[in-house]
């Protein structure tokens, strides 16, 4: 059985997350998204959900800090070492290995590109660390870099499973997203099932494996998601813009 819906706690919006930021230079992150350069590699594979402790002001005024509660990514974690909260690759800044606590930062880009600044304490949250050599790959090449957010327009179980449909909130990210390709949703791998062009839509089936392991069910209709498209995509359509392949067959 699903769990109970979750119930998104009330925070300040994002503006007034960052009115200490307003008149400074943007942080910049260490994988900033949307672009192409690749730093840090996930599978989409979530290894744990981790519990959202804090987001607001450091201490010192001088950025916004996400506290977060977890166990699995903690193992050999250093600082400096980059970790996917619901898909956006963040730096770790701190942590608590007692405590079972770790902090990143966040900038205003990040802030405004993806859904971390609906999320308050209590928040479930997908966790992932970064790609190593020796890992096996389970999902897809995911950078961490979320390119737009979705909003959940429909959920419905079928059996045992759960559709969820995905309203894309850029046109430009909507036309890399084709059946039976890789989305990340909330740094989830998953398999487009449906893409509804005229509605911008797609949706995906999470099988109920997935559904205890992944924040997506305690979601409801109306809530954002993080989206990241398939980075080969865009590789290929570069190349074909560049004229350095022809789309000819």
């Amino acid at each position: 059985m699903l769990s109970s819906a979750f119930t998104p706690k009330s925070f300040s919006p994002l503006e007034t997350l960052t009115p200490s930021l307003s008149r400074r230079a943007p942080h910049r992150l260490r994988c900033k998204p949307a672009s192409l350069t690749v730093r840090s590699l996930f599978t989409g594979i979530v290894e744990e959900m981790g519990q959202i402790r804090h987001l607001g002001p450091t201490p010192s005024g001088d950025g916004i800090e996400l506290k977060i509660s977890a166990r699995t990514v903690l193992g050999g974690v250093s600082l400096g070492d980059s970790i996917a909260v619901n898909g956006t690759c963040l730096t770790v800044s701190q942590f608590d290995l007692a405590s079972s606590q770790f902090s990143v930062g966040l900038s205003p880009e990040t802030l405004s590109r993806t859904s971390l600044s609906d999320l308050g304490p209590g928040s479930p949250v997908n966790l992932e660390r970064a790609l190593q050599p020796v890992s096996r790959m389970g999902g897809h090449f995911v950078q961490g870099h979320v390119d737009c957010t979705g909003e959940i327009v429909s959920v419905r179980p079928e059996g045992d499973s759960l559709w969820v449909k995905v309203r894309v909130e850029s046109a430009d990210v909507m036309r890399y997203i084709v059946p039976k390709g890789f989305i990340t949703v909330d740094g989830a791998s998953l398999t487009v099932v449906g893409v509804y062009e005229e509605e911008g839509c797609f949706d995906f089936m999470l099988v109920a494996y997935t559904q205890m392991k992944v924040v997506i069910p305690t979601k409801k209709v109306g809530d954002k998601v993080n989206l990241e498209v398939d980075i080969l995509g865009k590789y290929v359509d570069k190349l074909l813009k560049s004229g350095a392949v022809s789309s000819a067959s």
